[in-house]
C-alpha cells in the first residue's frame, strides 16, 4: 500500500474526540486546513491516474494478460520446429523465477479483447502451458511498425537461423511491404535483403519445412541448395532424398549436407573410371581414364614399346580427321 493511500485511509479512520466550544472555532481552522490538504492529495492523485493512464496507452508499462487473449504475428518470423530444450529451461525460469521481460503486443486489428504479438510469442506460449499470465506492453502498432519491432527484436538476439531470416523477409515482400521496411526489421542492407529473398524464392516451400530452422547452416550452403534446387533434375533428387531413412533420422543442420550430397551435378559426384583397350589379339593397347574435367590415354610399355611414339605422332592427323568428320567434310585432306 502506497504512502498515498495510507494518508488519505487514516483521514478517514482516525477517531474523532468530541470537541469543546475553543476547541471547535479551533477546529474550523484545522478543518479548513485538513480540507486543503485532502483536496492536494486528490490532485496529486489525480495527476498520477492520468500519468499512469498516458503510459498505459503508449506501452510503456508493462500490464498482465491473459496469454489465451494474445494470438501470434500475422507475419512469422520462425518455423514451427524449436529447440524443445530450450523451450523447457524457459519455463522453468518463468515457473521459478517469474517472467523478468515483457513481450510486446498490441490490439488485435478484427477480433475485439483479443491482442496479436510483435515478439515475445515463446514466452506467451510457455505462460499459456504454465497457466500464468504474461506481462506484456501493449502498444498502437501498425502492420510496419509490428514487423520492424519484431525483427529488430529477433536481429538484436541474434535468435533467427539463416533460412527464418530469409522466409521472414519474403514473407513482408509477398505481403506488400517495400523493401525499406524489410530492410529496417532485419536491420540488413539491400543487397543482403535480396540475397535473403533470392535463397527463401528458389527453395519449394515443403522442402523448408522438411529440412526445419538448420541454425548452424550458413549462406554459402543455402545458396547452393538454392542452385540445385533450381534444376529439375537436381531438385527431383532432393525431393527423393527427404523421404530416405537417413535423412528422416537426421538432425536439422545434418538434413542440409545430405541435400546438397544427394543434389550434385553428376559429373561433378562421378569418380574417374577407367577402361582397357586391347588389340584384336586380346594384347593390352593403353588405358583410358575418364574423370569429370579430363580424359587421359595410358600407353603400356609392353610389347611394341615405341607405340606411344607413334600415337603421339599421329594425333594431329586424328583431330583434324575428327573435326572434318564433324564438320560433315570426311574426305578433306587439307
Amino acid at each position: 500500500m502506497s504512502k498515498r493511500t495510507q494518508s488519505i485511509r487514516s483521514m478517514f479512520s482516525a477517531p474523532q474526540e468530541p470537541l469543546s466550544y475553543d476547541d471547535k472555532v479551533s477546529g474550523l481552522r484545522v478543518t479548513s486546513g485538513a480540507v486543503k490538504s485532502l483536496k492536494d492529495t486528490f490532485s496529486e492523485a489525480e495527476r498520477s491516474y492520468q500519468d499512469l493512464r498516458a503510459q498505459l496507452a503508449t506501452g510503456s508499462v508493462a500490464i498482465e494478460i491473459d496469454p489465451t487473449l494474445i494470438d501470434p504475428s500475422p507475419f512469422a518470423d520462425r518455423f514451427e520446429q524449436q529447440d524443445t530444450a530450450s523451450f523447457e529451461a524457459l519455463k522453468l525460469s518463468i515457473r521459478e523465477h517469474g517472467q523478468e521481460i515483457p513481450v510486446l503486443v498490441r490490439d488485435h486489428p478484427t477480433a475485439a479483447g483479443r491482442f496479436q504479438s510483435a515478439y515475445g510469442h515463446r514466452r506467451v506460449k510457455a505462460a499459456r502451458d504454465l497457466g500464468v499470465r504474461v506481462k506484456a506492453y501493449v502498444r498502437s502498432l501498425s502492420d510496419e511498425d509490428l514487423v520492424v519491432a519484431q525483427g529488430i527484436e529477433n536481429s538484436a538476439r541474434e535468435d533467427l537461423s539463416y533460412i527464418e531470416r530469409a522466409v521472414f523477409a519474403l514473407k513482408l515482400e509477398e505481403a506488400g511491404f517495400q523493401r525499406a521496411v524489410v530492410q529496417s526489421a532485419l536491420s540488413i542492407d539491400r543487397a543482403e535483403t535480396s540475397k535473403l529473398i533470392a535463397v527463401a524464392k528458389a527453395i519449394p516451400a515443403d522442402l523448408l519445412a522438411a529440412i526445419g530452422r538448420a541454425p548452424k547452416v550458413g549462406r554459402g550452403r543455402w545458396q547452393t541448395l538454392a542452385e540445385h534446387s533450381s534444376d529439375p533434375r537436381q531438385l527431383a533428387k532432393i525431393r527423393e532424398a527427404i523421404k530416405a531413412d537417413e535423412f528422416l533420422a537426421a538432425d536439422t543442420n545434418e538434413r542440409v549436407a545430405l541435400l546438397l550430397q544427394a543434389s550434385k551435378p553428376r559429373e561433378a559426384s562421378d569418380k574417374a573410371k577407367s577402361f582397357i583397350v586391347r588389340s584384336g589379339e586380346g594384347e593390352e593397347i593403353a588405358q583410358l581414364t575418364r574423370g569429370a574435367k579430363q580424359f587421359r590415354i595410358q600407353v603400356s610399355k609392353a610389347g611394341e614399346g615405341d607405340f606411344a611414339d607413334y600415337l603421339v605422332g599421329k594425333l594431329p592427323d586424328l583431330y583434324r580427321s575428327y573435326k572434318n568428320e564433324r564438320n560433315g567434310n570426311p574426305d578433306d585432306k587439307s
